[in-house]
């Protein structure tokens, strides 16, 4: 990131290095957050996890209670009566062999894909197309399912997959500046509450090493695992 005045400016109002309290971190992202647009506030949480052992490679889904703060433009790979479904519960594109005819003509208009099953054999081509853009359904992520209206309305409601990278990290949204804290907090209690129950037997140590906030265009917050446990009760 580009250290302009503004960048500057925010890493003067606190000192990088302190753990801060959740309510305190989230008070201060806020204070950095002052691009003109609602920057959204992003989570990076390293796990003491190894992602090169299947079973530590965590992945999953969560459902923030306050939402995300931005509208999803989905897309749904279905026919018939399922194709239907979907279109009833709100999703903006509904199609089949059309719809990926479509974005293998280089159309990616959209923030997330959902299948049911059996159009998993048309969807599989575009592998090459959507896996990179982490836009290919998957089981895992809720986004392989028959139940598209369930699955349609929880995501435009604010559910999010999370994954580990290979370096142990999980980078997620958490909401937008313009929340407040108690609703920041309300996803964070969500989100950490999750991760904390995903934790592999095979783990050692400390599972929440490192954990940090930030505004899309400002610097990050570290926040105190110690204090996190406290608030989810662990």
């Amino acid at each position: 990131m580009a250290k302009s005045k503004r960048y500057a400016e925010a890493l003067e109002k606190y000192n990088r290095e302190n753990l801060y309290e959740p309510e305190a971190a989230f008070n201060l992202v806020k204070e950095l957050a002052t691009a003109n647009f609602d920057e959204t506030v992003e989570l990076s949480a390293k796990l003491g996890v190894n992602p090169k052992h299947a079973d530590q490679n965590i992945r999953g889904t969560v459902v923030l209670p306050e939402g995300t703060g931005q509208e999803i433009t989905l897309v749904v790979f279905a026919k018939g009566e399922k194709a239907k479904e979907a279109e009833e519960a709100g999703a903006d594109f509904v199609g089949a062999e059309e719809l990926a005819e479509k974005i293998e003509g280089g159309w990616l208009d959209f923030d997330l894909a959902i299948a049911t099953p059996d159009m998993m054999s048309v969807v599989g081509r575009l592998g090459r197309v959507l896996g990179p853009k982490g836009l290919m359904p998957n089981p895992k992520a809720g986004t392989v399912t028959f139940e598209l209206e369930k699955a349609v309305q929880e995501f435009k409601a604010g559910k999010i997959e999370y994954r580990v990278d290979k370096t142990g990290i999980v980078h997620l949204p958490i909401g937008k500046a313009s929340f407040s804290v108690d609703q920041l907090l309300n996803n964070y209690r969500k989100i950490m509450d999750t991760l904390a129950k995903e934790r592999p037997a095979a783990a050692k140590g400390k599972f929440f090493r490192t954990l940090a906030i930030s505004p899309t265009m400002g610097p990050g917050v570290k926040i105190d695992p110690a204090a996190t446990l406290t608030i989810i009760g662990r």
